[in-house]
């Protein structure tokens, strides 16, 4: 079950970056939600190649299309199939490398654990595979919007050594973000970030950063205690995604340098709920939501596959110097501002349905 994320909402996605396409099998969507493709395709096209000078040139369009699961506009509460067709291929770009491995790239593990490996493009570990949780993630964001109100946003908070603080994720919005290409929700940092994306794109070479991200709304008691603690689902499921090398939530490593009279979220009351003063838990205690926002930070390397020449060896041991060729990202992480949102929303929503069969079962 490695390519299946859930418990009562699960999705498996399937698929390889050069093959005739790629998608996503939703399963446990409860029958009678009004959908249809115009509810998944924006946030595909926010997370598709080819959208500005930033990303990679390759030119796919992503169309979704429903296979199953929907009759007229709505759900049956059966499995949905999700496919997105591959057009824009071009494996031959990848035959210098079909013998050696490419430096902190999947190419060699994958190759160790089965014995063999997709020859173009990265296969099953190449982003491409996230298409199927991006359109899983906008079915799971329409029903949590619907039934709970919560809002998801993501934001770029760093490129390199360009940070910014200055988002505010109670009153961040998606249109704040998607204002610049780097997709950072603040004016000021948005062109440091830009520059430092294309400095690297220059020189070919890659660089790094890190995605930030709040979920308001969430009402308190989701999450599992002990093994799937919702902070612990959530780390699983970012970490699952490619180029992925840190989670934080909450206060993250910056806690650590506070004292606990400091770090504590004092509790208020807030309207008609108990609430905190401050945030430093991110939402989450005890593994289990408490009203607050969820916010987290997903930290992504730079891009292994860089056109920049490399002294390496081949799967045989002998020293090459491999020139990566193909179309890739400088940097992932405005691209990754979608499939982050979805990563979360496809957690909270299993979280949700295991809190109403938590409910009903008393």
């Amino acid at each position: 079950m490695a390519s299946t994320l859930g418990t009562i909402f699960t999705v498996t996605t399937y698929g390889e970056s050069h093959g005739k396409g790629v998608g996503a099998v939703v399963d446990g969507c409860p029958a009678r939600l009004p959908l249809t493709e115009a509810d998944i395709q924006p946030q595909l096209d926010r997370r598709r190649p080819g959208q500005n000078n930033l990303t990679t040139p390759r030119d796919e369009s992503d169309k979704v299309s429903i296979l199953s699961g929907v009759e007229n506009g709505v759900t049956l509460g059966s499995p949905i199939g999700l496919f997105v067709a591959n057009r824009d291929t071009r494996p031959s770009d990848y035959g210098n490398m079909r013998d050696v491995p490419r430096p902190s790239h999947a190419d060699f593990t994958y190759q160790m654990k089965y014995g063999v490996r997709a020859s173009s493009g990265g296969g099953r570990s190449s982003a491409r595979e996230t298409i199927g949780r991006v359109a899983a993630g906008a079915i799971a964001e329409k029903l949590l919007h619907g039934l709970h109100g919560i809002e998801i946003v993501a934001w770029v908070s760093a490129v390199g050594n360009v940070e910014t603080t200055a988002v505010d994720p109670a009153l961040v919005t998606r249109a704040e973000v998607d204002a610049t290409m780097v997709r950072c929700a603040y004016g000021p940092a948005a062109e440091p970030m830009m520059a430092a994306i294309r400095e690297a794109k220059a020189a070919n070479d890659s660089v790094g950063g890190v995605v930030s991200c709040v979920c308001r709304g969430v009402p308190a008691g989701w999450g599992e205690p002990v093994f799937d603690k919702l902070e612990a689902r959530l780390a699983h499921a970012m970490l699952s995604l490619p180029a992925t090398k840190g989670f934080e939530i909450g206060s993250g490593f910056a806690g650590t340098r506070l004292r606990g009279s400091e770090h504590n979220d004092r509790f208020v009351q807030k309207g008609d709920r108990l609430g905190s003063v401050t945030n430093h838990s991110g939402g989450i205690q005890g593994g289990i939501s408490n009203g607050e926002p969820i916010i987290m930070r997903v930290a992504f390397k730079p891009p292994a596959t860089i056109g920049m020449p490399q002294q390496t060896a081949d799967f045989e041991g002998h020293e090459v110097l491999l020139e990566a060729k193909g179309r890739h990202d400088p940097c992932v992480v405005p691209r990754a501002i979608p499939i982050v949102e979805a990563m979360a929303a496809l957690v909270l929503i299993d979280c949700a349905m295991l809190q109403q069969r938590q409910q009903l079962l008393g």
